[in-house]
């Protein structure tokens, strides 16, 4: 990330966070009936969602004065209304917003002649995020096709540095010069982006009745190793399942990818304040309050199983029972929740006969414990029949944890669909 030269603030308290992302899903989660609203009615569900984190360590801001974000990201159902979420969650000083569009991206910085509508808040075109907090755009009205790139434009008219980020975002997004092109089709890239500050989620508004798959979890969901700009993640793949395998009468469902490269299900990575808050402290934000939420798939602790100084059962039993918690949290939405069994990691530089019985014994957990509505099993997916304490070689990025796009691939198609019908 560019360097900037202005000190990081104070991370903030667990308690305000809490707070914040407790209000948030408060008032944007989905009720466990609204699936069910009669087909005249509007709903809103996630086509595209990112999970922030944040503040960046001292001098690996990202900064910008009097500039145009334009921010792209894949969508996965589509609809004719959208709206957006932004978020400075992370940050410790207000972020002044002058004007906000969202638009079909057609190639790199250049939208689809037409498609660009400006974001309202509240009526205003602008607006501010006050430090700590996350904002709603204003409904718009905006055909989107499924499966299509989705440009938001974002004119920061003061010096602002991004407290607010998810930083691996194996997309390219654009900065322009001075100025405010966010209305502009075209704009004149001065530097180029791989992350998304502030967007966290892409909405589309429609009178079908559908839902919203969140994936949670961690650099396996985030899509590490996976090719730059071809939206090669295993939920990425997974959505294109969905649109091309189920029939015309079937439940559109988005697919909002909440993984964070390094995070854990137990407890903040020291000292890397980018991996994100540990899965049950972001659950709320990340998972209660997105649009829609109905399904969960949890993919997550093998980092707390790597970076354990002490991989023991103890271990293996804290992180079932931190899946219990999840679970229990997602059904007090009528969430249906899926299990995703850990990958194999022989040969990862972290790897020991220790640290892989933790795995065992939490697969075994999870395929047989009950704990879920149902289990994926990604490790069965991805493994090599001869050696299934590693990734088959054919489905291995090269260091030997991080699946290649083959392996997300295969692991979006050891998802039944048939889950995700009723």
């Amino acid at each position: 990330m560019p360097n900037a030269s202005s000190e990081a603030p104070a991370k903030p308290s667990r308690r305000s966070f809490m707070q914040t992302t407790s209000t948030l899903a408060a008032g944007l989660a989905l009720a466990p009936g609204a699936i069910r609203q009669a087909a005249a009615a509007e709903t809103w569900y996630g086509t595209w969602g990112a999970a922030p984190a944040g503040p960046a360590p001292t001098g690996s801001y990202l900064s910008f004065s009097n500039q145009t974000l334009r921010l792209i990201a894949h969508g996965s159902i589509g609809g004719s209304r959208a709206r957006v979420r932004l978020s400075n969650e992370l940050g410790r000083a207000s972020v002044q917003i002058g004007a906000v569009w969202l638009g079909v991206s057609a190639s790199g910085a250049s939208l689809v002649a037409g498609s660009n509508r400006q974001l309202l808040f509240k009526g205003s075109t602008g607006t501010s995020l006050a430090a700590g907090s996350a904002l709603l755009s204003d409904p718009v009205d905006l055909s989107i096709p499924a499966q299509a790139n989705l440009a938001l434009s974002l004119y920061l008219p003061g010096s602002v540095q991004a407290a607010t980020v998810h930083d691996a975002a194996y997309q390219t997004s654009y900065v322009s010069g001075a100025g405010n092109y966010a209305a502009s089709q075209n704009i004149s890239s001065q530097r180029t982006l791989y992350s998304w500050p502030f967007l966290t989620e892409i909405d589309i508004g429609t009178t079908r009745a559908g839902a919203t798959l969140i994936a949670l979890g961690d650099s396996q969901t985030d899509g590490l190793r996976s090719t730059n700009n071809a939206n090669c993640r295993w939920p990425d793949y997974l959505a294109r399942r969905l649109l091309t395998e189920t029939g015309s009468g079937a439940l559109p469902v988005g697919v909002v990818n909440r993984g964070i490269a390094g995070n854990r299900l137990l407890g903040d990575a020291d000292n890397t304040p980018l991996a994100g808050k540990d899965a049950i402290e972001r659950f709320d934000r990340d998972v209660l309050a997105t649009a829609g939420a109905r399904f969960l798939v949890i993919l997550i602790g093998i980092n707390d199983i790597l970076f354990s100084s002490s991989p023991d059962a103890s271990l293996a039993s804290q992180i079932t029972y931190g899946y219990q918690q999840l679970v229990a949290r997602a059904r007090t939405r009528g969430m249906r929740v899926f299990g995703a069994t850990l990958l194999p990691f022989e040969g990862y530089e972290w790897y020991s006969a220790a640290r892989e019985s933790v795995r065992q014994r939490v697969n075994s957990w999870i395929r047989t414990a009950g704990a879920f509505d149902a289990v994926v099993d990604f490790d069965a997916a991805v493994r090599d029949p001869s050696r299934p304490t590693r990734l088959l070689p054919s489905r291995d990025g090269g260091d030997h944890l991080h699946p290649n796009d083959a392996g997300y691939e295969a692991m979006a198609r050891a998802v039944p669909l048939s889950l995700l019908s009723s």
